[in-house]
């Protein structure tokens, strides 16, 4: 099976800014995709000469199948979509090693919205 972190064809970057636990990100919930052969999420490295990689997260759970049909169709069936609340993103980041999210705004193009954590 590929590795859960894929290329990110040409995705459309935005500025990447931080965010905190005032951010009205923690009243959200998120859709995330995560293999179902090693449990790994799916991520991002948009710089690949930079060790920093972000957790892809979605608005809605169709959001998430889109983006995989639409840039990962020959391995989609072996991601499933979870939820996570925005309250809980920032433990799963500490758990995991991410050091931001990228937020994913078209999952067609796709345009991504990368979010770096407060050290």
């Amino acid at each position: 099976m590929p590795n859960s972190r894929f290329p990110i064809p040409n995705a459309q970057f935005e500025l990447i800014y931080y965010f905190d636990k005032q951010d009205k990100m923690l009243s959200q919930v998120f859709y995330l995709l995560r293999s179902r052969s090693d449990g790994k999420y799916l991520s991002a490295n948009p710089n690949p000469d930079a060790a920093v990689s972000y957790l892809l997260m979605f608005r809605e759970d169709y959001d998430a199948l889109s983006y995989l049909n639409a840039h990962a169709a020959d391995v989609a069936d072996r991601f499933g979509v979870e939820s996570i609340s925005g309250s809980s993103v920032k433990t799963l980041l500490e758990r995991w090693g991410f050091n931001g999210v990228g937020v994913v705004q078209d999952p067609l193009l796709p345009n991504i919205e990368f979010l770096l954590t407060k050290d």
